[in-house]
């Protein structure tokens, strides 16, 4: 696919673009990159929408800082918005998944003039995370291993990644998550973004709550996701000033895009041409 090299100060950034028309930017999660969009952007890219996929900071051929605090979610959203400013793209419909689901909650909620739209698969409104009960912290355990540097990187690769393997279900997606895991760094990068965010004494603080999300809202929630709850999903309607919309797709892993790609394709167009 085309792609370019975007420099921001001292980091340096990949992302996929192809098509012309209305913009659309996809934005992916843990432990995945732009590639993971393979089967939605030539499909948005022909009903004429303009597609912009990046690799997110510590991810894919994209640079990776190595402090954690280099992964604090406010840091990634201004990353896009410098991604969006030098395309020249002033207004934007978002796509989301997993980490990339939470850094497009808070681009809509903290810049609601560049967000059009917002589709978040997999992943609901950043207040909705925990207000479910111990379903969704149970399903979350690995996010407290992950805390545990030199620890966490140790565990996951022994034995040929065996725990990291068994972590995803073997999904077929796990030769390209290692051949990227596996670059000077990469690792440790990506699980920054769990130190930075989620790391236990956070949950002590006070946090100020995002404005409620203006633009329309698609929210996506897979049946047979492993890791979120429904809950969190429909909780997000709460924190949603324009319409929402909300869709189950039956069957489907964590990796609904990878999974039933057609129905994802037909979920995304309906909504965003519409």
């Amino acid at each position: 696919m085309p792609s370019k090299q975007i420099q921001m100060g001292h980091l340096n950034f990949h992302v996929l673009e192809e098509g012309n028309g209305l913009p659309v930017l996809l934005l992916h999660g843990f432990p995945d990159s732009s590639y993971l969009w393979r089967h939605q952007i030539p499909a948005l890219a022909k009903e004429g929408m303009h597609v912009i996929a990046p690799d997110l900071r510590g991810f894919g051929e994209s640079d990776k800082p190595a402090e954690p605090e280099s992964y604090k979610l406010q840091l990634i959203v201004e990353d896009v918005i410098g991604i969006l400013d030098q395309l020249g793209i002033e207004r934007t419909h978002v796509v989301g998944h997993d980490w990339g689901s939470a850094v497009s909650w808070t681009l809509a909620a903290l810049y609601p003039e560049r967000v059009d739209r917002l589709v978040a698969l997999s992943v609901g409104h950043p207040a909705t995370f925990f207000k479910t009960g111990m379903e969704q912290r149970e399903k979350s355990w690995y996010m407290l291993l992950f805390q545990f540097r030199e620890i966490a990187e140790e565990l996951l690769t022994r034995e040929d990644w065996k725990l990291f393997r068994d972590l995803f279900n073997h999904h077929p997606e796990i030769s390209k998550w290692l051949k990227d895991l596996q670059r000077p760094g990469a690792l440790t990068a990506a699980l920054n973004w769990y130190r930075a965010n989620v790391a236990p004494e956070q949950w002590l603080q006070e946090k100020g709550l995002l404005p409620n999300v203006q633009a329309s809202v698609l929210g996506v929630w897979s049946s047979r996701d492993a890791y979120l709850t429904e809950a969190q999903m429909l909780l997000s309607a709460q924190h949603v000033s324009g319409a929402w919309n909300y869709e189950r797709i039956e069957g489907a892993s964590h990796w609904m895009q990878l999974d039933q790609p057609e129905k994802v394709n037909s979920l995304l167009l309906n909504f965003l041409l519409s």
